[in-house]
């Protein structure tokens, strides 16, 4: 059994579930009632960012938990057979992370493929918020997996999972404009800038905003950013961050995974 066999399976299980339904459904009817309300592309497209960066980390981290803690068995069942463990692991996280990446994105494309908005000068903005909606999954996802294999407990791994998701989108921001206010007669640019690219959903934040140039909505951070880096720099580095953020939890998760007994 290789890995494509078991990302087949995984999808045709996830499928079954029914809960990607709701999940693109999600998606799809916020998009479509925005554009109901008197919405343009560009408008549906700033509504969605507090949307996108609140909740694809929410049900990526808690759903990525629950899947691996449900799945508990059938690991041990196909640790049985003649399978290496890369392949388990890799078949295990794409089964996952491909689900959840394509069900956001047909949730938002199609509202904006039969509104009009793909045939706008919207089309690039949506195109880019839905890569950096994907970028979300796989970093929330393989946070996910990190936490899910480390802690045998579920009650444990869940509550740890929705704590780390409350402390990057709502706790940290909060903290750092906290940090800036304590020392606001020093000099901060290069602690904020640092600060920032410990929060994967400041990050994707950053991302969005130095994609669409809002500079009254980047706040503070984004704004140091912008400053920091110019646009154009600071979008690669923003990216290459975020590409770290999903490679250290992601091979965290792998050495465990190799070495637990399940």
């Amino acid at each position: 059994m290789n890995t494509l066999k078991i990302i087949k399976y995984q999808l045709q299980d996830v499928i079954r579930s029914r809960w990607i339904i709701f999940y693109t459904l999600f998606f799809w009817l916020i998009t479509d009632a925005l554009f109901r309300f008197g919405g343009s592309g560009e408008h549906v497209i700033l509504s969605l960012m507090n949307v996108v960066l609140i909740v694809i980390p929410l049900v990526s981290i808690v759903l990525g938990a629950m899947y691996l803690y449900n799945s508990r068995e059938y690991i041990e069942l196909l640790l049985s057979q003649p399978i290496t463990r890369s392949s388990l692991f890799s078949g295990l996280y794409a089964g996952l992370t491909i689900p959840l990446a394509s069900g956001f994105a047909l949730g938002i494309l199609v509202p904006f493929a039969y509104h009009g908005g793909l045939t706008s000068e919207a089309a690039a903005g949506v195109l880019f918020l839905v890569f950096v909606g994907i970028l979300l999954t796989v970093v929330f996802t393989a946070l996910a997996f990190s936490i899910a294999l480390r802690f045998e407990d579920k009650i444990k791994g869940l509550g740890l999972s929705l704590v780390l998701w409350l402390f990057f989108a709502v706790i940290y921001d909060g903290l750092i404009l906290f940090i800036i206010f304590l020392f606001s007669y020093y000099p901060l640019q290069n602690p904020v800038i640092a600060l920032t690219m410990l929060n994967p959903v400041d990050l994707a934040r950053i991302l969005l905003m130095l994609n669409f140039d809002i500079s009254a909505l980047m706040g503070f951070t984004g704004a140091v950013f912008q400053r920091f880096f110019g646009s154009g720099f600071g979008m690669a580095v923003s990216l290459g961050v975020m590409l770290l953020w999903l490679a250290i939890p992601l091979s965290v998760a792998f050495r465990v995974f190799l070495r637990k007994d399940f």
